[in-house]
Protein backbone atom coordinates (compact mmCIF):
# COMPACT_ATOMS: atom_id res chain seq x y z
CA UNK A 1 0.00 0.00 0.00
CA UNK A 2 1.19 3.46 -0.90
CA UNK A 3 1.70 5.91 1.48
CA UNK A 4 -1.41 8.05 0.10
CA UNK A 5 -3.70 5.21 0.44
CA UNK A 6 -2.64 4.25 3.83
CA UNK A 7 -2.86 7.92 4.69
CA UNK A 8 -6.47 8.09 3.13
CA UNK A 9 -7.61 4.75 4.73
CA UNK A 10 -6.04 6.04 8.28
CA UNK A 11 -8.50 9.03 8.38
CA UNK A 12 -11.74 8.64 10.77
CA UNK A 13 -14.71 11.35 11.29
CA UNK A 14 -14.10 13.14 14.28
CA UNK A 15 -15.38 12.25 17.30
CA UNK A 16 -19.01 14.14 18.07
CA UNK A 17 -19.14 12.62 21.38
CA UNK A 18 -16.02 14.35 22.67
CA UNK A 19 -17.54 17.66 21.02
CA UNK A 20 -20.12 16.95 23.61
CA UNK A 21 -18.10 16.58 26.24
CA UNK A 22 -15.89 19.30 25.32
CA UNK A 23 -19.02 21.95 25.13
CA UNK A 24 -20.31 20.78 28.15
CA UNK A 25 -17.60 21.81 30.40
CA UNK A 26 -17.33 25.12 28.37
CA UNK A 27 -21.03 25.50 29.56
CA UNK A 28 -20.35 25.14 33.32
CA UNK A 29 -17.20 27.90 32.99
CA UNK A 30 -17.75 30.96 34.92
CA UNK A 31 -19.68 32.97 32.15
CA UNK A 32 -22.74 33.01 30.66
CA UNK A 33 -23.54 29.91 27.92
CA UNK A 34 -22.13 30.52 24.98
CA UNK A 35 -20.55 34.03 25.58
CA UNK A 36 -17.23 33.41 24.16
CA UNK A 37 -18.86 32.47 20.43
CA UNK A 38 -16.37 31.48 18.54
CA UNK A 39 -13.88 30.81 21.07
CA UNK A 40 -16.08 27.88 22.48
CA UNK A 41 -16.14 26.52 18.78
CA UNK A 42 -12.60 26.39 18.29
CA UNK A 43 -11.88 24.90 21.31
CA UNK A 44 -14.61 21.92 21.10
CA UNK A 45 -13.40 21.48 17.44
CA UNK A 46 -10.13 20.98 18.86
CA UNK A 47 -10.93 18.89 21.34
CA UNK A 48 -13.15 16.43 18.58
CA UNK A 49 -10.02 16.56 16.72
CA UNK A 50 -7.54 15.41 18.95
CA UNK A 51 -9.85 12.85 20.22
CA UNK A 52 -10.07 13.61 23.67
CA UNK A 53 -11.97 16.57 25.79
CA UNK A 54 -8.80 17.58 27.74
CA UNK A 55 -6.44 18.05 24.87
CA UNK A 56 -2.74 19.24 24.92
CA UNK A 57 -1.04 22.38 23.69
CA UNK A 58 2.03 21.57 22.66
CA UNK A 59 4.60 22.98 19.59
CA UNK A 60 3.05 25.05 17.11
CA UNK A 61 4.55 24.50 13.31
CA UNK A 62 3.74 26.35 10.49
CA UNK A 63 4.91 24.91 7.01
CA UNK A 64 5.66 27.30 4.25
CA UNK A 65 5.71 24.93 1.14
CA UNK A 66 8.09 27.00 -1.93
CA UNK A 67 8.02 25.97 -5.63
CA UNK A 68 7.97 27.76 -8.91
CA UNK A 69 5.50 27.65 -11.57
CA UNK A 70 6.77 27.24 -15.63
CA UNK A 71 3.17 29.18 -16.25
CA UNK A 72 5.05 32.20 -15.15
CA UNK A 73 6.41 32.75 -18.69
CA UNK A 74 2.52 33.53 -20.08
CA UNK A 75 3.37 36.75 -18.38
CA UNK A 76 0.68 36.23 -15.33
CA UNK A 77 2.66 38.05 -12.06
CA UNK A 78 3.66 41.43 -11.45
CA UNK A 79 7.03 39.39 -9.85
CA UNK A 80 9.52 37.73 -12.09
CA UNK A 81 10.44 33.99 -11.38
CA UNK A 82 13.40 34.63 -9.36
CA UNK A 83 11.62 36.29 -5.93
CA UNK A 84 10.60 32.85 -5.66
CA UNK A 85 14.26 32.04 -4.37
CA UNK A 86 14.92 35.19 -2.73
CA UNK A 87 11.83 34.81 -0.52
CA UNK A 88 12.94 31.39 0.50
CA UNK A 89 16.20 32.77 1.33
CA UNK A 90 14.19 35.43 3.39
CA UNK A 91 12.04 33.62 5.42
CA UNK A 92 15.29 31.48 6.35
CA UNK A 93 17.15 35.06 7.28
CA UNK A 94 13.76 35.72 9.12
CA UNK A 95 13.08 38.60 7.75
CA UNK A 96 9.59 37.91 6.04
CA UNK A 97 5.93 38.50 6.98
CA UNK A 98 5.39 34.84 8.06
CA UNK A 99 8.63 35.25 10.60
CA UNK A 100 7.59 38.11 12.19
CA UNK A 101 3.73 36.79 13.08
CA UNK A 102 4.99 33.51 13.91
CA UNK A 103 7.47 35.20 16.51
CA UNK A 104 4.54 37.10 17.48
CA UNK A 105 2.27 33.90 18.79
CA UNK A 106 5.29 31.63 19.64
CA UNK A 107 4.70 29.50 16.40
CA UNK A 108 8.17 27.75 14.25
CA UNK A 109 8.34 28.41 10.83
CA UNK A 110 9.39 25.50 8.35
CA UNK A 111 10.39 26.43 5.08
CA UNK A 112 10.31 23.06 2.73
CA UNK A 113 11.57 23.50 -0.96
CA UNK A 114 9.33 21.14 -2.96
CA UNK A 115 9.82 22.89 -6.17
CA UNK A 116 12.19 25.77 -6.60
CA UNK A 117 14.00 25.97 -10.23
CA UNK A 118 17.73 26.96 -8.00
CA UNK A 119 20.11 24.36 -6.14
CA UNK A 120 20.21 25.96 -2.53
CA UNK A 121 22.88 23.49 -1.69
CA UNK A 122 23.27 22.97 2.01
CA UNK A 123 21.35 26.10 3.47
CA UNK A 124 20.24 25.72 7.22
CA UNK A 125 16.81 25.48 7.79
CA UNK A 126 15.75 24.83 4.58
CA UNK A 127 13.80 20.96 4.39
CA UNK A 128 15.11 20.12 0.42
CA UNK A 129 12.03 17.88 -0.75
CA UNK A 130 12.61 18.90 -4.12
CA UNK A 131 10.19 16.59 -6.59
CA UNK A 132 11.21 18.34 -9.45
CA UNK A 133 12.55 22.18 -10.58
CA UNK A 134 9.02 23.58 -10.88
CA UNK A 135 5.77 22.81 -12.76
CA UNK A 136 5.74 23.09 -16.45
CA UNK A 137 3.92 25.74 -17.96
CA UNK A 138 0.13 24.24 -18.24
CA UNK A 139 -1.05 26.84 -20.72
CA UNK A 140 0.54 24.14 -23.38
CA UNK A 141 0.40 20.67 -21.14
CA UNK A 142 -0.09 19.46 -17.73
CA UNK A 143 1.52 20.96 -14.92
CA UNK A 144 3.31 17.50 -13.59
CA UNK A 145 2.85 14.22 -14.44
CA UNK A 146 0.70 12.33 -12.01
CA UNK A 147 3.86 10.50 -10.59
CA UNK A 148 5.40 13.84 -9.65
CA UNK A 149 1.56 14.66 -8.06
CA UNK A 150 1.58 12.11 -6.06
CA UNK A 151 5.15 12.42 -4.93
CA UNK A 152 4.66 15.74 -3.84
CA UNK A 153 1.63 14.82 -1.81
CA UNK A 154 3.46 12.05 0.03
CA UNK A 155 6.37 14.50 1.33
CA UNK A 156 3.28 16.65 2.77
CA UNK A 157 2.15 13.37 4.18
CA UNK A 158 5.75 12.41 5.79
CA UNK A 159 6.29 16.19 7.49
CA UNK A 160 2.68 15.72 8.92
CA UNK A 161 3.88 12.32 9.89
CA UNK A 162 6.64 13.40 12.12
CA UNK A 163 5.24 15.87 13.79
CA UNK A 164 3.73 13.88 16.87
CA UNK A 165 7.38 12.77 17.97
CA UNK A 166 8.73 16.25 18.00
CA UNK A 167 6.05 17.29 20.09
CA UNK A 168 3.96 19.68 17.17
CA UNK A 169 0.01 19.68 18.39
CA UNK A 170 -0.90 22.31 15.58
CA UNK A 171 0.01 22.56 12.51
CA UNK A 172 -0.15 25.46 10.12
CA UNK A 173 0.44 25.86 6.35
CA UNK A 174 1.65 28.48 3.95
CA UNK A 175 3.38 28.72 0.82
CA UNK A 176 5.60 30.75 -1.88
CA UNK A 177 5.10 30.26 -5.19
CA UNK A 178 5.31 33.14 -7.97
CA UNK A 179 2.25 32.57 -10.28
CA UNK A 180 0.89 30.37 -7.98
CA UNK A 181 -2.54 32.09 -7.62
CA UNK A 182 -2.50 31.05 -11.65
CA UNK A 183 -2.59 27.68 -10.25
CA UNK A 184 -5.15 28.01 -7.51
CA UNK A 185 -7.77 29.46 -9.59
CA UNK A 186 -7.45 26.81 -12.00
CA UNK A 187 -7.92 24.53 -9.40
CA UNK A 188 -11.14 26.05 -8.41
CA UNK A 189 -12.50 26.73 -11.32
CA UNK A 190 -11.96 23.03 -12.51
CA UNK A 191 -13.72 21.90 -9.52
CA UNK A 192 -16.44 24.31 -9.11
CA UNK A 193 -17.43 24.73 -12.70
CA UNK A 194 -17.49 28.53 -12.23
CA UNK A 195 -16.37 30.62 -15.09
CA UNK A 196 -12.33 31.46 -14.71
CA UNK A 197 -13.58 34.92 -14.49
CA UNK A 198 -15.69 34.35 -11.26
CA UNK A 199 -12.80 32.59 -9.33
CA UNK A 200 -9.40 34.62 -10.60
CA UNK A 201 -8.00 37.92 -9.18
CA UNK A 202 -4.99 40.57 -8.75
CA UNK A 203 -2.50 38.19 -6.83
CA UNK A 204 0.42 39.87 -6.72
CA UNK A 205 -1.47 43.50 -7.73
CA UNK A 206 -1.60 43.18 -11.65
CA UNK A 207 -3.32 45.44 -13.47
CA UNK A 208 -7.02 45.32 -15.29
CA UNK A 209 -4.95 44.44 -18.54
CA UNK A 210 -2.77 41.75 -16.58
CA UNK A 211 -5.82 39.98 -15.24
CA UNK A 212 -7.64 39.87 -18.28
CA UNK A 213 -4.82 37.91 -19.69
CA UNK A 214 -4.57 35.92 -16.97
CA UNK A 215 -7.96 34.90 -17.24
CA UNK A 216 -7.38 34.07 -20.91
CA UNK A 217 -4.17 32.06 -19.78
CA UNK A 218 -6.43 29.98 -16.93
CA UNK A 219 -9.11 29.04 -19.55
CA UNK A 220 -6.78 28.07 -21.92
CA UNK A 221 -4.91 26.03 -19.64
CA UNK A 222 -8.38 24.36 -18.87
CA UNK A 223 -9.14 23.81 -22.54
CA UNK A 224 -5.90 22.40 -23.21
CA UNK A 225 -5.89 19.77 -20.29
CA UNK A 226 -9.41 19.52 -19.39
CA UNK A 227 -8.48 18.37 -16.17
CA UNK A 228 -10.99 15.45 -14.29
CA UNK A 229 -12.99 17.19 -10.90
CA UNK A 230 -14.06 13.72 -10.06
CA UNK A 231 -10.33 12.71 -10.12
CA UNK A 232 -8.43 15.23 -7.77
CA UNK A 233 -4.95 13.72 -8.73
CA UNK A 234 -5.96 14.62 -11.62
CA UNK A 235 -6.93 18.23 -11.18
CA UNK A 236 -3.62 18.91 -9.26
CA UNK A 237 -1.27 17.14 -12.14
CA UNK A 238 -2.69 19.60 -14.47
CA UNK A 239 -3.08 22.83 -13.36
CA UNK A 240 -1.62 22.90 -9.77
CA UNK A 241 1.71 23.22 -8.21
CA UNK A 242 4.35 20.82 -6.38
CA UNK A 243 3.34 23.43 -2.89
CA UNK A 244 -0.17 23.35 -3.36
CA UNK A 245 0.68 19.56 -3.45
CA UNK A 246 2.90 19.52 -0.63
CA UNK A 247 0.14 21.17 1.43
CA UNK A 248 -2.58 19.02 0.16
CA UNK A 249 -0.39 16.55 2.20
CA UNK A 250 0.19 17.78 4.96
CA UNK A 251 -3.35 18.48 5.28
CA UNK A 252 -4.11 14.58 4.92
CA UNK A 253 -1.48 13.53 7.49
CA UNK A 254 -2.48 15.79 9.72
CA UNK A 255 -6.12 14.48 9.38
CA UNK A 256 -4.62 10.75 9.89
CA UNK A 257 -2.84 11.73 12.96
CA UNK A 258 -5.39 13.93 14.63
CA UNK A 259 -4.03 16.83 14.39
CA UNK A 260 -5.69 19.96 14.07
CA UNK A 261 -4.54 21.91 10.98
CA UNK A 262 -4.78 25.68 10.25
CA UNK A 263 -5.32 26.15 7.27
CA UNK A 264 -3.73 30.02 5.61
CA UNK A 265 -5.33 31.72 2.69
CA UNK A 266 -5.98 31.55 -1.02
CA UNK A 267 -3.30 28.60 -1.99
CA UNK A 268 -3.10 27.02 0.82
CA UNK A 269 -6.77 26.53 0.47
CA UNK A 270 -6.25 25.05 -2.50
CA UNK A 271 -4.18 22.42 -1.03
CA UNK A 272 -6.77 22.05 1.35
CA UNK A 273 -9.15 21.57 -1.21
CA UNK A 274 -7.24 18.82 -3.26
CA UNK A 275 -7.48 17.16 0.28
CA UNK A 276 -11.26 17.34 0.92
CA UNK A 277 -11.78 16.25 -2.38
CA UNK A 278 -10.00 13.06 -2.16
CA UNK A 279 -11.06 12.29 1.37
CA UNK A 280 -14.17 14.44 2.42
CA UNK A 281 -14.02 13.53 6.60
CA UNK A 282 -10.74 15.65 6.32
CA UNK A 283 -13.14 18.84 6.88
CA UNK A 284 -13.49 18.00 10.19
CA UNK A 285 -9.93 18.30 11.05
CA UNK A 286 -9.54 22.41 9.25
CA UNK A 287 -9.45 25.48 10.91
CA UNK A 288 -9.52 28.03 8.22
CA UNK A 289 -7.58 31.20 9.19
CA UNK A 290 -8.82 33.61 6.98
CA UNK A 291 -11.10 34.84 4.24
CA UNK A 292 -8.43 36.29 1.63
CA UNK A 293 -9.49 39.30 -0.80
CA UNK A 294 -9.02 37.10 -4.00
CA UNK A 295 -12.34 36.68 -4.73
CA UNK A 296 -12.34 32.63 -5.81
CA UNK A 297 -11.14 32.19 -1.85
CA UNK A 298 -14.75 32.20 -0.98
CA UNK A 299 -16.09 29.67 -3.81
CA UNK A 300 -13.33 27.08 -2.02
CA UNK A 301 -14.16 28.04 1.49
CA UNK A 302 -18.09 27.16 0.57
CA UNK A 303 -16.80 23.70 -0.77
CA UNK A 304 -15.24 22.81 1.66
CA UNK A 305 -17.88 24.42 4.35
CA UNK A 306 -15.56 26.39 6.48
CA UNK A 307 -16.39 29.24 8.05
CA UNK A 308 -12.74 31.24 8.20
CA UNK A 309 -11.91 32.85 11.59
CA UNK A 310 -10.46 36.04 10.38
CA UNK A 311 -11.46 38.83 7.88
CA UNK A 312 -8.55 41.43 7.24
CA UNK A 313 -7.75 41.53 3.80
CA UNK A 314 -4.85 39.77 3.78
CA UNK A 315 -3.65 38.39 0.14
CA UNK A 316 0.00 37.88 1.43
CA UNK A 317 -0.10 34.12 1.48
CA UNK A 318 3.38 32.32 3.27
CA UNK A 319 1.29 31.30 6.16
CA UNK A 320 0.73 34.68 7.71
CA UNK A 321 -2.76 34.17 8.10
CA UNK A 322 -2.37 31.03 9.89
CA UNK A 323 -0.26 32.43 12.35
CA UNK A 324 -2.69 34.73 13.28
CA UNK A 325 -5.31 32.57 13.83
CA UNK A 326 -3.26 30.04 15.60
CA UNK A 327 -3.30 32.32 18.35
CA UNK A 328 -7.20 32.33 18.79
CA UNK A 329 -7.61 28.66 18.05
CA UNK A 330 -5.02 28.28 21.44
CA UNK A 331 -6.63 30.50 22.86
CA UNK A 332 -10.35 29.26 22.77
CA UNK A 333 -8.48 25.84 23.90
CA UNK A 334 -6.70 27.40 26.77
CA UNK A 335 -10.59 28.64 27.92
CA UNK A 336 -11.18 24.73 27.74
CA UNK A 337 -8.40 23.94 30.02
CA UNK A 338 -7.63 26.77 32.41
CA UNK A 339 -10.94 28.87 33.42
CA UNK A 340 -12.53 28.02 36.30
CA UNK A 341 -15.70 25.95 36.78
CA UNK A 342 -18.52 27.79 38.81
CA UNK A 343 -18.13 25.60 41.96
CA UNK A 344 -13.88 25.58 41.94
CA UNK A 345 -14.45 29.67 41.90
CA UNK A 346 -17.57 29.25 44.38
CA UNK A 347 -19.99 31.33 41.95
CA UNK A 348 -23.54 31.31 42.01
CA UNK A 349 -24.78 29.87 38.41
CA UNK A 350 -27.97 31.51 36.39
CA UNK A 351 -31.20 30.04 36.79
CA UNK A 352 -32.26 30.40 33.47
Amino acid sequence: MTILNETLSNIRPVDAGIMAKAQARLDNKTKPVGSLGRLEEFARRYAAMTGTPDPVLGKKVIFTFAADHGVVEEGVSAFPKEVTVQMVLNFLNGGAGINVLSRHVGAEVRVVDMGVDHEFGEVPGLIGRKVARGTRNFAKGPAMTREEAIAALEVGIELANGCRAQGVTMAGTGEMGIANTTAASAIIAAFSGCTVADVTHRGTGINDGALNHKIKIIEQALAVNRPDPKDPIDVLAKVGGLEIAGIAGLVLGCAANRMPVVVDGFISTSGALIACELCPAVKEYLFAAHESVEIGHRFMLERIGAEPILDLQLRLGEGTGAALAMGLVEAGVKILKEMATFAEAGVAEGEY
